[in-house]
């Protein structure tokens, strides 16, 4: 079986890494980039000077040549022809196929502001996007020479660029268009706290307002003022890669449709990740594509497994800035458990349900996302005082004690146990890739092999 996979990025490393794991031969990767897979959510760490970009590595080329694994980098797909079953590169050459998986990721969105490009359809040389290491090399090279930045979109990515700039030393200001920040994520109380944090950090911040116009200054806003800046950074969104599956007759909604078999509408071509919808979902999150990733190397092992949805968990990653949400805190059903302290940057939010935790916000502190996430995923009924006493901070002299089946890394579904089974930060990334999403289970994981070499 010839199982050839387009695109290089996190969902499709954890694809490839599956096959391997289950000894399936014949695999080629098809990569848009000339670089190899790298950590996209951990670009912000690249740019705030955090880490260098190799350090956000996946796996390097020799690592595909060692387990027989075709890997093509700067092959870019431009057809798929369904009933010769191959696909097309940008150099005219023909790739043939028995499963092809689509793993191609999002495109920004493009926010309606005047001025962003010319007639040419050229981007102004101050504006800059920021999905890719390319694009995250562009804007350091321009941080260099500038002074001030406009962040255009409030949500996970524009805070944790907001913030990256800010670390660099560079005057930050971001513009959401909605009444609070991350307004897909929080509630408006938690968006306010989340704002004042970013303005205590240096980060000036405007909410229901939208830029209209890039000026020879800066941006112009809807409400006649003006703000002045060196670069314009966009933030404002993605949407799903849909334009190859659409020419090729694929059904496709707002992403590629699949079923829980992850399969297509033609069963030969299957979908994972950002481009991937299912049950009218589109994750744009680590945790579901990994998911999504191991459940599809499994089915192409033999597996009968089948993809049924997926939790959200999300993670902020940026410095001096706490922030986790399980479930769907804004539309979930249940009874609120709430502790909030504007004072010390702080709202802890847990929605009830017969007991039971369905969705939960954290911010400014995350010292029990590890017990609150183990009775998230395990449905655990709690007693009536328990919500409360979980939205506690624990005392600095009794930290909580998390058992082996408790959750620390969301993102590839790492428990406490299976941390505890490792001997080294290497060996935990290796076997298990805790750390390697969004990195918030960093501190955590070394805390804990810590506590087993002095042990």
């Amino acid at each position: 079986m010839r199982t050839v996979v387009v695109g290089n990025g996190m969902a499709a490393v954890a694809l490839v890494e599956r096959l391997v794991q289950h000894g399936v031969t014949g695999v080629t990767v098809l990569g848009e980039e000339t670089c190899s897979p790298y950590n996209r959510i951990l670009l912000s760490a690249v740019l705030e000077g955090s880490h260098r970009p190799g350090a956000i590595s996946l796996r390097s080329p020799s690592w595909y040549a060692a387990h027989a694994v075709g890997l093509r980098l700067g092959a870019g797909v431009v057809a798929i022809h369904r009933s010769a079953q191959e696909v097309e590169l940008t150099d005219g050459e023909r790739v043939p196929y028995d499963r092809l998986v689509l793993a191609i990721g999002s495109i920004p969105e493009l926010p309606p502001i005047r001025g962003l490009v010319d007639a040419d359809g050229v981007m102004d040389e101050r504006v800059h996007a920021f999905r890719t290491l390319a694009d995250c090399d562009r804007l350091i090279a321009a941080a260099s020479s500038a002074s001030s930045a406009l962040i255009v979109g409030g949500g996970l990515l524009g805070l944790q660029v907001a913030r990256a700039l800010g670390v660099r030393g560079m005057r930050a200001e971001l513009v959401e268009v909605g009444d609070h920040v991350l307004r897909h994520q929080v509630d408006s109380q938690a968006g306010r706290i989340l704002a004042r944090s970013l303005e205590q950090l240096g980060t000036a911040v405007y909410v229901g307002v939208r830029a209209t116009r890039l000026t020879p200054s800066g941006l112009r806003l809807d409400n006649g003022y003006e703000l002045d800046a060196d670069l314009v950074v966009l933030t404002a969104g993605s949407r799903p890669r849909i334009r190859l599956a659409s020419a090729a007759s694929l059904v496709t909604g707002r992403g590629i449709v699949v079923d829980d078999t992850l399969a297509t509408s033609d069963p030969h071509i299957f979908a994972i990740g950002d481009c991937a919808e299912h049950s009218g979902r589109t994750p744009g999150l680590v945790p579901p594509a990994w998911e999504q990733a191991r459940i599809l190397g499994d089915r192409f092992a033999g597996s009968p497994a089948t993809y049924t949805g997926h939790r959200t968990v999300a993670r902020l990653r940026a410095t001096d800035l706490d922030v986790a949400v399980l479930g769907e805190p804004e539309t979930a059903q249940g009874q609120v458990v709430q502790v909030s302290n504007p004072v010390t940057g702080t709202h802890k939010k847990l929605v009830v349900d017969g007991g039971v935790i369905v969705a939960a916000t954290l911010v400014g502190d995350l010292s029990r996302i590890g017990l609150i996430t183990q009775a998230f995923d395990q449905r655990t009924v709690l007693a009536a005082g328990e919500p409360g006493e979980l939205l506690m901070t624990p005392r600095p002299s009794a930290p909580p004690e998390l058992p082996d089946d408790a959750e620390v890394c969301a993102c590839a579904g790492v428990s406490v146990g299976r941390i505890r089974a490792c001997s080294s930060l290497e060996e935990l990334r290796e076997s298990t890739r805790a750390t390697t999403g969004c990195g918030g289970c960093l501190s955590t994981c070394t805390n804990l092999l810590s506590q087993l070499v002095k042990g």
